[in-house]
């Protein structure tokens, strides 16, 4: 019989794509993914370490592991192994710590490990530095997601003040071209309607290939696949939106009309401080652009309130920026300090009340705007990919919009993880309900 495997996952969306990455890897060769952590003969925590706070939920995943599958192979991947792999192997019930870079080695060191006695807690971290980006085993269309992630980019050129991932994973690095395309024919072929490309710094896609290759080459690629309705980009930064990439994601259908753009800050000064590679202004001029290309644009930022150095008048910016844009919704981020990054020996500190006091306020603001998106929103006939799971309480089928609203709306079993035609006819607290329109997949 078969190994089983168990995930537990944390942090960042890249990181749930590199679990379903490495299981079905570990699916290919052998072993049998589980649902649950108890009973399951290996457990794999894929840890996040983007704050302090991060590690401490990496911690309590592990221990969590540990207590609920003791007699479990414990393995530790993700970015905390990568750039703190003795803290984790001095941890008990640890079995083997498994770096970014030797993800793709899963199974084989799997397969040594559970030949070997239980012994000390094994160390399998090789410098992020010289890491490359590989292709990866596909999860087939059994699985049943109607969106698929492919991950096109890895690593992160950019040294800003606040982030320790380019320490965790590496310079940034992409996956040629013609590999990518293979992988989105084979997905959408397999029943995936929708294709997100994910990456650290999806930006820079193509800038280390040789020959060099961009972004907006790889969308006016990847817009000849036949059968994909959405092409949808995951976080992208203002600075890369060149003209080229403005020209297709403004123009082609195929392209969601969704984008999260991280703004972190709406001072100049603070974006500064915080080593961001642009100003508000640019910020300014690509949103613009996309909302006048998109009246019903779905769009999203990241802000972090607190920043060492962040006065009243930096944060009324901030608030003066975000309520003047036309923003759909908001992840708001209190700053907390993450040892080894160059905020954490900044000075001029600001107060946890003062830090509490900001992120509330932003957060009223975002439950507004989501709020607001969703109501105008009623009386449109939308495509909608259809997901996997009906919601919980009315047994409804849901999926998301193009600009990424969630409806849930009664239909027949065979619409899922299609495209169908829906009416939406009430906005929610926190989603939107709707009608029929088309029984027939689109």
């Amino acid at each position: 019989m078969s190994q089983t495997v168990a995930f537990t996952t944390l942090g960042c969306r890249l990181n749930q794509v590199d679990t379903l990455q490495m299981q079905a890897a570990l699916e290919a060769g052998g072993f049998r993914a589980v649902p649950s952590v108890a009973g399951a003969d290996i457990v794999v925590v894929n840890t996040c370490t983007v704050t302090a706070r991060a590690e401490l939920s990496d911690r309590q995943a592990i221990r969590r592991a540990v207590r609920l599958s003791p007699q479990a192979r414990v393995v530790v991947t993700g970015c905390w192994a990568q750039t703190n792999p003795a803290a984790i192997a001095g941890l008990n019930g640890v079995d083997l710590v498994v770096g970014n870079t030797d993800k793709a080695r899963l199974p084989t060191l799997l397969e040594d490990l559970l030949a070997r006695p239980r012994s000390e807690s094994r160390v399998e971290v090789a410098d992020v530095g010289s890491a490359r980006l590989l292709p990866v085993a596909l999860l087939p269309h059994a699985n049943g997601r109607a969106r698929a992630f492919v991950k096109v980019q890895d690593g992160c050129q950019h040294r800003c003040a606040f982030c320790i991932v380019p320490f965790a994973r590496g310079a940034s690095r992409s996956l040629p071209p013609e590999v990518v395309e293979d992988q989105v024919r084979r997905l959408v072929a397999g029943g995936h309607p929708e294709i997100v490309l994910t990456g650290v710094d999806l930006g820079h896609y193509g800038a280390d290939l040789r020959p060099r290759a961009s972004l907006a080459a790889l969308l006016g690629r990847l817009l000849g696949v036949g059968g994909l309705r959405w092409l949808r980009l995951s976080s992208i930064l203002p600075s890369y939106f060149t003209e080229d990439v403005l020209d297709i994601v403004t123009t082609a259908p195929t392209i969601a009309p969704h984008f999260h753009v991280p703004l972190q800050s709406g001072s100049d000064r603070v974006l500064r401080l915080m080593r961001r590679p642009y100003t508000t202004a640019t910020y300014r001029r690509v949103v613009d652009r996309l909302a006048a290309a998109h009246p019903r644009l779905g769009l999203g930022a990241d802000v972090i309130v607190g920043f060492p150095g962040e006065t009243e008048a930096d944060f009324a910016a901030t608030l003066a920026l975000v309520e003047a844009l036309p923003l759909s919704y908001l992840h708001v981020f209190p700053y907390s300090v993450r040892p080894g990054t160059a905020a954490a020996r900044l000075p001029e500190r600001v107060d946890g009340r003062t830090v509490a006091t900001r992120a509330r306020r932003l957060r009223e603001l975002d439950a507004a705007r989501r709020r607001a998106f969703r109501e105008a929103m009623v009386g449109r006939v939308e495509d909608v990919l259809v997901l996997e799971t009906r919601d919980r309480c009315s047994g409804d089928l849901t999926g998301l919009t193009g600009n990424y609203i969630e409806v849930s709306f009664a239909g027949p079993e065979h619409l899922r993880r299609g495209v169908a035609r829906v009416r939406v006819t009430r906005a929610g607290e926190v989603s939107a309900s709707g009608v029929l329109e088309d029984a027939r997949a689109a």
